[in-house]
């Protein structure tokens, strides 16, 4: 990886484009999870403490192209400055005679916020005109955005490719992380990928049976390679049309010498609720009025005994229906597992996207897995093999116009 960081750029006295991720939950004006905001904000200190301007450049929601008043982010600001420790002014565009204004204005020592991104058509259309625009309010940029590095956007593309750019701190954590987690990993690597549905993440199997020993396969999409290798499965949730594809990738996976871990024993119930009724039979004794909600204690020590063997594990979605008791037992286990390997310094583990977050969360075991990530389409991407334009245009040298 050919980009730079903060410690690369010569920040003193430069106004600083900063492309971040502050698309949190706001309930009557307030801020009710300031966690995103949170994370940037060691690259907001760090370019304040070295003399830069820091000018952030953000979206919120999704108003497709038009001002939608309650899609502002003004109303941001009081959190980003509790954050921050430092003032933060705010501009109702992010563009224009307005913006160059709050720009020239910008004391030394403050933050300036410029209006949701996505008020303009141009932003997702990746509009050369907007993004040349924005790039003139800067002297530098850095993206601190990983979770939108897979979006071609004017201001997460188009900016990067004007002027001198770099990785903030969140984005260089991210980067790093997943370059030691899957660009090169120590081996033997691990990947966990569960949730619903084989047909949402195809290209992601695909990419990993040829760059892991192993890959554990779990919640709904189990149930899809356990139909297609011809196992009853009740009631449970299933792709059917899935099932020839399902076979294909078991196919590749002999061919590339990578171990598809699928369950070998499982919990089923009659009926999907908290408190309901289970057995654990063996994987291919599903009753046929039964649906197969986690994955069942020898199913966990497979796992577990491929942890063991594992120096890299690499997760995305849950071993079963976490959300509800007693049906997050197998996703639990496998993460304090996991867990526990990584404080004991003998595994490195990489985790990303929503559910997965939430059932690491659940789990207890976050806080110990080496990184987390809260991206979700990029995290995603990226496991894919994708390049991720955001992060491509980093490596980029800055011109005039896009090539």
């Amino acid at each position: 990886m050919s980009w730079k960081t903060l410690d690369d750029m010569e920040l003193d006295g430069k106004r600083v484009l900063v492309r971040v991720d502050i698309n949190v939950p706001v309930e009557n004006g307030r801020v009710t999870d300031a966690t995103r905001i949170r994370r940037v904000a060691l690259t907001i200190r760090d370019i304040l403490d070295k003399g830069g301007k820091p000018i952030l450049l953000a979206h919120f929601g999704r108003p497709k192209g038009k001002h939608v008043p309650e899609l502002s982010l003004q109303p941001l600001v009081p959190a980003l400055e509790e954050a921050f420790g430092a003032p933060v002014s705010f501009c109702a565009d992010c563009r224009g005679p307005a913006a160059r204004a709050a720009v020239d204005s910008l004391a030394e020592g403050s933050v300036l916020l410029l209006e949701n991104t996505r008020f303009h058509a141009g932003e997702e259309k990746n509009d050369t005109d907007l993004a040349g625009e924005i790039a003139e309010l800067g002297d530098i940029y850095c993206n601190d955005a990983f979770s939108a590095a897979h979006r071609a956007h004017a201001s997460t593309e188009g900016v990067a490719r004007r002027l001198p750019s770099c990785a903030g701190r969140l984005m260089e954590a991210e980067l790093t992380a997943l370059k030691r987690a899957l660009g090169a990993p120590e081996r033997p690597v691990a990947a966990v990928v569960g949730g619903a549905k084989v047909s949402t993440k195809l290209e992601l199997l695909g990419n990993l049976v040829e760059k892991v020993e192993y890959l554990v396969i779990g919640g709904g999409m189990a149930n899809t390679f356990l139909a297609a290798q011809g196992v009853d499965i009740g009631k449970s949730l299933c792709e059917r049309e899935m099932t020839g594809t399902a076979r294909e990738i078991l196919k590749k996976a002999e061919r590339t010498g990578c171990e598809i871990v699928l369950p070998v024993d499982v919990v089923v119930a009659r009926e999907f609720k908290a408190g309901a009724e289970t057995e654990t039979v063996a994987s291919d004794a599903c009753p046929a009025d039964a649906m197969i909600l986690d994955a069942g204690p020898a199913t966990v020590k497979r796992i577990a005994e491929v942890f063991d063997a594992a120096k890299t594990v690499i997760w995305n979605g849950p071993m079963g229906a976490f959300e509800i008791e007693p049906f997050d037992a197998a996703t639990n286990a496998a993460a304090q597992k996991a867990a526990e390997l990584t404080r004991a310094g003998e595994l490195v583990s990489v985790a990303g996207g929503g559910d997965t977050v939430a059932a690491l969360n659940k789990a207890g075991a976050a806080d110990d897995f080496t990184y987390i990530s809260t991206a979700g389409g990029a995290f995603l991407e990226w496991m894919e093999g994708k390049t991720l334009p955001g992060v491509a245009a980093l490596e980029m040298e800055p011109q005039s116009e896009p090539a």
